[in-house]
């Protein structure tokens, strides 16, 4: 009988904490060593608290668990800290059931897509597309339409988008009330040398010409605050309402890729400032600056979103049909 996936994380991690591996000190988190195993958070939850009760690691502030041997704590990516995602002699990473293999490449697909309409997703197409069965790719569709990403119409299709001006300044909206706060939740518990590389890596590119700009790099640069920074609230719920509005930068990145990375980039001037006011100590500034920030950003997405409204579709994934509201 296969192991549960939770034993195999325990394991896992119980051989590299007893050998060292994992470091003294260390704060292990649910979600970055789900991102390292590639797998959810629920088996993590169960094999944190089984290492718990082996007395392997201890409660952290409330939030996570701290790896016992070390006055100061370690706050540093699993990754960083050395963690192999194996067990034993593997060579592969540890299975995921099986939506969870297939959702954020689907979702990045619908999520590009819906700047330029309305579109039908096509259940059986997508299922082919992604080399899965129908029952998983209900699954997805199912976890998407939760999320507010799809919809189904009066006839049972799932439909997505479009993602128009209107809906746009709702999610923008939803933004600036929620993430201003999560970022004054979350400043306590940013790193100091992690803010400094980000802050960096925002210098870098004003420092840049803006045609060596690549829209990857603004993703980046946009998922270090809006993702990295902000989802450190210690507050799942509120991680989980916000993570819902990232829709917006699926579509921002959409519109750098096909429109390119404008001469003039205030944003990261924006971005600046924060970094400043976080490493200064001024968490209630800047949530401000934040919410400035959030307010700016919507009215450069309408005209990008204006823009591509009048450009053609450029070519989509099969399962994507386009269709009349």
């Amino acid at each position: 009988m296969t192991e549960p996936l939770y034993e195999m994380i325990r394991h896992s991690l119980a051989q590299q904490i007893t050998a060292g591996t994992l470091p003294p000190g260390l704060v292990l988190l649910e979600g970055p060593i789900a991102e390292a195993f590639q797998v959810s958070r629920a088996p993590v939850k169960v094999a944190l608290r089984l290492l718990h009760e082996d007395a392997l690691v201890q409660r952290f502030n409330g939030r996570g668990f701290i790896i016992p041997g070390r006055d100061k704590p370690l706050r540093i990516s699993p990754r960083e800290a050395g963690l192999q995602p194996l067990v034993d002699g593997q060579t592969e990473p540890l299975p995921r059931a099986g939506w969870e293999r297939i959702y954020a490449e689907a979702e990045g697909a619908i999520g590009r897509a819906l700047v330029f309409g309305r579109f039908r997703v096509l259940e059986a197409h997508m299922a082919k597309h992604f080399h899965v069965g129908r029952t998983i790719m209900r699954d997805v569709l199912s976890r998407m339409q939760e999320r507010g990403l799809i919809t189904k119409d009066a006839r049972s299709h799932w439909i997505a988008g479009p993602l128009t001006a209107a809906v746009l300044r709702e999610y923008y909206e939803i933004r600036r009330i929620l993430e201003p706060a999560a970022l004054q939740m979350a400043a306590g518990k940013l790193d100091a040398d992690e803010l400094r590389t980000m802050r960096g890596r925002v210098a870098g590119a004003m420092e840049s010409s803006p045609a060596l700009l690549s829209p990857d790099t603004m993703r980046e640069i946009d998922e270090d605050l809006h993702i990295r920074c902000v989802q450190r609230n210690g507050n799942a719920r509120l991680s989980e309402m916000i993570q819902d509005c990232h829709l917006v930068l699926l579509a921002n990145h959409t519109f750098l890729c096909h429109l390119g990375v404008p001469e003039e980039v205030p944003e990261l001037a924006e971005h600046l400032v924060i970094y400043d006011l976080l490493l200064q100590g001024e968490p209630e500034a800047a949530a401000v600056a934040l919410r400035a920030h959030l307010s700016r950003s919507l009215d450069r997405a309408l005209a990008r979103l204006m823009v591509l409204s009048v450009i053609p579709i450029p070519p989509l994934p099969s399962f994507l049909a386009p269709t009349e509201p």
